[in-house]
């Protein structure tokens, strides 16, 4: 399948950079940013976005093959370590109008404080979402100890990230950002400032700029919309530059060195780390602990924060072998271990 370029003017040689580090001589700059889209604006998308894929959906024969030796959860010994899962709630800190703090709901939800705004992501509060058990980790941030919320990202619809109960307890009025083409979803819900990006655009709210861009991933939601709405991360920039990047659920690729070229200075980058066990299975869509580390390289970030495991039992590898995998491979990257921000749920960090 297809892949669309961040610019029409991408070379050849670029795409052969893959796995080359961020910070090349020879890589040309990118134009400046675009000019930010209005918020709330009404747009008209293609009906599928099925040409965005960097990797085919799984088709017959591997479905075949996932019923022959797929695993969906880990076994007994692989979950024997669930009450071992850092679970640590604390009061969020106070932050000012210059800092930059991260608090861990579990999953992908975080609470992301940046340029005097307070900023949901992937919010998932409920025990259980369809298809999967309940919850291994409670909430790590009760609904109540919240700060007033000034915004919403969403990454893409999959029921761990879009969960339709969650959203319900916000305020309508809020200012949602989400994908191309899944805006009428929370219109339908009665929000009324949904702002519905395509891949390498920004909007700004009060002097923060949204962008959004790729990931290696897909969308589907019902037995029929597979792929009619995007899916990608967020790089969230405050006025005086600091930048966060929510990378949302993806895989490994060549969307990472290009994300860090485009927004330079990543100060932190909220990474998964977990459901990728079938490897096989599940490469094209979910980061390995190794893998994120490469991405968190390829971006140019000062430093990540591990999300998307610990939370929901989504694969087969045991529950707490993300976290001892990440450990390891930052240390093999030669990485200082303060920039490691392994929390717990329910845990923050301030960027000093």
């Amino acid at each position: 399948m297809t892949q669309q370029s961040e610019s029409t003017t991408s070379t050849v040689s670029e795409q052969q950079a893959v796995h080359e580090p961020v910070s090349r001589p020879l890589l040309r700059p990118y134009p400046p940013l675009a000019a930010p889209r209005p918020l709330g604006e009404l747009r008209l998308w293609p009906r599928s976005f099925m040409d965005r894929l960097t990797a085919p959906l799984p088709g017959l024969k591997a479905f075949a093959r996932f019923a022959r030796e797929g695993a969906v959860r880990p076994g007994t010994e692989g979950l024997k370590d669930v009450p071992l899962l850092p679970y640590e709630p604390a009061p969020l800190p106070r932050v000012g109008v210059r800092t930059v703090a991260v608090s861990w709901a579990g999953h992908a939800s975080w609470v992301v404080r940046i340029g005097g705004l307070s900023v949901l992501t992937d919010p998932v509060w409920s025990r259980r979402i369809l298809g999967t058990p309940a919850r291994i980790t409670p909430v790590g941030i009760a609904w109540g100890e919240l700060p007033r919320l000034d915004a919403v990202v969403v990454s893409h619809n999959h029921y761990d990230h879009l969960d339709a109960p969650t959203l319900s307890r916000l305020p309508r009025h809020i200012p949602v950002f989400a994908p191309a083409g899944l805006a009428a979803w929370f219109r339908r819900r009665r929000f009324s400032c949904v702002t519905e990006l395509d891949w390498w655009e920004g909007a700004e709210l009060d002097g923060v700029r949204f962008d959004f861009v790729p990931a290696h991933h897909w969308s589907k939601r019902t037995l029929t919309d597979t792929c009619r709405s995007l899916w990608g991360g967020w790089v969230l920039t405050a006025p005086d530059g600091q930048r966060v990047y929510f990378a949302g659920d993806t895989g490994y690729g060549h969307w990472f060195e290009r994300i860090g070229r485009r927004y330079p200075g990543i100060d932190l980058a909220l990474m998964p780390i977990g459901a990728y066990d079938p490897r096989w299975w599940l490469r094209d869509v979910h980061c390995d602990p190794e893998e994120a580390v490469r991405a968190t390289l390829d971006l140019g970030a000062r430093r990540m924060a591990p999300m998307h495991w610990g939370t929901f039992v989504l694969s087969a590898e045991p529950v707490l072998e993300p976290l001892t995998r990440v450990r390891v491979a930052w240390e093999k990257a030669g990485l200082d271990r303060e920039d490691l921000w392994d929390l717990p749920v329910g845990a923050s960090r301030v960027l000093e």
